[in-house]
């Protein structure tokens, strides 16, 4: 089972007009039920390169799909991976430009610097020994999919429903730290009133777990984290919409704050 290449292609021209359009797209899975897991990797590479000659810049991965709670929020059973350009970032207190996005909503999630080479698929030590610092941050996701009607393949292709990253102060992590992130809380705040919270151990029951998959996951592709890459572990709890006049941040204890504007 899967797609030809001219579907790969039509697949990803869709989904890079939807973004750039802010019309969203039927789900691709619905027409192609045929589309596979690879042939969705295929169609996120296609619109990565696309990022890439545009001059930007890979800064990370995210893993998504790592809590009960979202799977059970988009119908899934397993987590997944995207990519980060440095056109995706956003400064800690900067704005979040909602203009060109469809229908965005927040995560709160932990946020790890590599600050070690690690080989395609290194052991859960490596990675653990390669974590330089940790950060609290929001993911601004977004579906160019209608509806948010997606399943697996659907938002894999969709780079995993990457929009926005904003990433807070980093603090060094040390062996302990990491121990800590299982029982460490995130709260995510509206106008200063907490929405949702959760701890580290609702991502894959330990963050630096989803670190160690996605590890794994991307060196099955052939690729590697470098020296300085950002690596979101996935959300603690169920994405939450967002509209523009509402100021958002994520906080938990040990760690400075993150916070956004919506506009």
């Amino acid at each position: 089972m899967g797609v030809g290449a001219e579907e790969i292609r039509a697949i990803a021209d869709a989904l890079w007009a939807a973004e750039r359009t802010g019309e969203p797209i039927p789900q691709p899975s619905a027409t192609r039920p045929e589309l596979s897991l690879e042939d969705a990797y295929r169609v996120q590479a296609v619109n990565i390169e696309r990022r890439l000659a545009r001059d930007e810049r890979v800064v990370g991965r995210k893993v998504g799909l790592t809590s009960l709670a979202m799977q059970r929020q988009l119908g899934v059973d397993q987590p997944d991976f995207g990519v980060i350009t440095d056109a995706m970032l956003i400064a800690d207190g900067g704005g979040l430009e909602l203009a060109g996005l469809i229908a965005p909503r927040l995560e709160p999630e932990f946020a790890f610097r590599i600050d070690a080479e690690l080989p395609p698929s290194p052991s859960a030590e490596e990675v653990r020994a390669a974590i330089g610092a940790v950060c609290v941050s929001i993911e601004v996701i977004d579906s160019r999919i209608a509806d948010w009607r997606i399943g697996l393949v659907d938002t894999v292709a969709d780079n995993a429903s990457s929009a926005r990253i904003v990433l807070g102060a980093w603090r060094e992590a040390t062996p302990g730290l990491l121990e800590q992130l299982l029982d460490t809380r995130i709260s995510l705040a509206r106008n200063g009133e907490e929405v949702a919270s959760g701890p580290g151990s609702a991502v894959l029951g330990d963050p630096v777990a989803a670190v160690h998959w996605l590890a794994g996951t991307v060196g099955a592709f052939g690729q590697a984290f470098s020296r300085g890459s950002v690596v979101l572990a996935g959300a603690v709890t169920g994405a939450v919409p967002v509209i523009a006049g509402e100021t958002w941040s994520a906080s938990a204890p040990g760690f400075e704050p993150v916070t956004i504007f919506a506009r």
